[in-house]
C-alpha cells in the first residue's frame, strides 16, 4: 500500500503525459528538468501500481500501449484545466493575434458556435481562421494552432488530442416518406447516398460508408453510387436537404439530430473510425500565452463535447 497514493498518482501522471507527449524518456526528462533514468523510474512505479504497461519500450523508440493511449486522452484534458486555472489566477489581460487553421467541417460547425465564449474570456485576443482540410499537409511556421482529424501521429510537431470521432448514417426525415423502409442497413440499396470526398487523408470518396457496412455486417451493400460533395458539412446539409443519406460524424451533428432536422435510420450506435480530433501546433508554440490560453479553451470546451 502507498501512502498519500493522489499525491503518488498526481506526480508520476505528470511525468507520464510529458514522456507520451513526446515519446522520449529523454525529452520528457529536458522538459520536467529531471534525468532520464527519474522519468523511466517513475513510469515503471506509475505502472506497478496500475498493474498495467503503458508504453512498448522497442529499439530506439516508445510506443503507447492500448492502456497507455486511454491513458493520455483521459489525463491530458485534466491537467489542461489545471493549467487554466492556474493561468486565470495569475491573472493578466492577453491581447494579439493568434493565427488557427481547422478541418473546414470542424470550424463551421463545432468551433465557430462557441467562440463567442472565447470572445467573452479573451476580448483582447484576435483569432485569424483558416478552413484547411487535413490533405493539406502541416507546414511549420504557417499557424500557432491547428486542429486537425487523423490518427494522432504529427511528425515534427506537437499535439493535444481532443476527442475521439466515429460515424452513423443519418437523413432527413422526409426522405422515408414513400420509399421502402429503412430499418436495416441493407435496405440502403433502395436510397441515394451521400460522399465525403475528404472524409480521411489518403483514402476513397467511399470510404466512410465502407467502414460503417463492414462494422456493421452489411458489406455487401454497394456504396460507389450517389451524390458527392467536398466537405462534411455540406454534405450533411444536403442530408437536411432531402437528398439523401449521409454518413454523420458524431461530433458534428448533434444538434441537428436533438432538433429533428436529422434522424439516425439504425440509432446512433456508431462505429469508431480510429480517428479523432487533436490540437496540433509547433515546439514552443505553447510558451506564447496568448496561443496556450486559446489551446486550453479548445481543451476546455472538448471536455464537454
Amino acid at each position: 500500500m502507498i501512502d498519500n497514493a493522489p499525491a503518488f498518482v498526481h506526480a508520476r501522471l505528470k511525468v507520464f503525459l510529458a514522456a507520451a507527449h513526446h515519446l522520449s524518456f529523454t525529452q520528457a526528462g529536458e522538459e520536467l528538468h529531471i534525468t532520464t533514468g527519474a522519468v523511466s523510474q517513475q513510469i515503471k512505479s506509475l505502472e506497478d501500481w496500475l498493474g498495467v504497461k503503458l508504453f512498448r519500450r522497442l529499439p530506439r523508440r516508445l510506443e503507447l500501449t492500448d492502456e497507455g493511449q486511454r491513458l493520455q486522452v483521459a489525463a491530458q484534458p485534466a491537467y489542461a484545466s489545471i493549467d487554466l486555472a492556474i493561468g486565470r489566477l495569475r491573472g493578466g489581460a492577453l491581447s494579439g493575434v493568434v493565427r488557427m487553421r481547422s478541418v473546414p467541417s470542424f470550424l463551421a460547425t463545432w468551433l465557430v458556435p462557441r467562440l463567442p465564449l472565447l470572445m467573452q474570456r479573451h476580448p483582447a485576443i484576435e483569432l485569424q481562421l483558416e478552413a484547411e482540410d487535413s490533405t493539406r499537409s502541416l507546414r511549420d511556421g504557417e499557424f500557432d494552432l491547428a486542429i486537425d482529424l487523423n490518427d494522432g501521429a504529427y511528425p515534427g510537431f506537437q499535439s493535444t488530442p481532443l476527442v475521439e470521432e466515429d460515424i452513423f448514417p443519418v437523413c432527413a426525415p422526409e426522405l422515408l416518406q414513400g420509399r421502402p423502409a429503412l430499418t436495416r442497413p441493407e435496405h440502403l440499396a433502395h436510397y441515394p447516398l451521400l460522399h465525403d470526398m475528404t472524409a480521411w487523408r489518403g483514402s476513397q470518396p467511399y470510404a466512410e460508408w465502407e467502414r460503417y457496412l463492414k462494422a456493421v455486417g452489411a458489406p455487401q451493400v454497394d456504396v460507389r453510387r450517389g451524390y458527392m460533395f467536398n466537405r462534411n458539412h455540406i454534405t450533411i446539409q444536403a442530408a437536411m436537404a432531402g437528398m439523401g443519406v449521409a454518413i454523420a460524424r458524431r461530433r458534428l451533428t448533434t444538434n441537428e439530430i436533438a432538433s429533428g432536422k436529422l434522424l439516425a435510420p439504425f440509432g446512433t450506435q456508431a462505429v469508431p473510425t480510429g480517428k479523432r480530433y487533436c490540437l496540433v501546433y509547433p515546439a514552443g508554440a505553447l510558451d506564447d500565452r496568448r496561443v496556450q490560453a486559446v489551446h486550453d479553451w479548445i481543451v476546455e470546451q472538448a471536455l464537454t463535447a
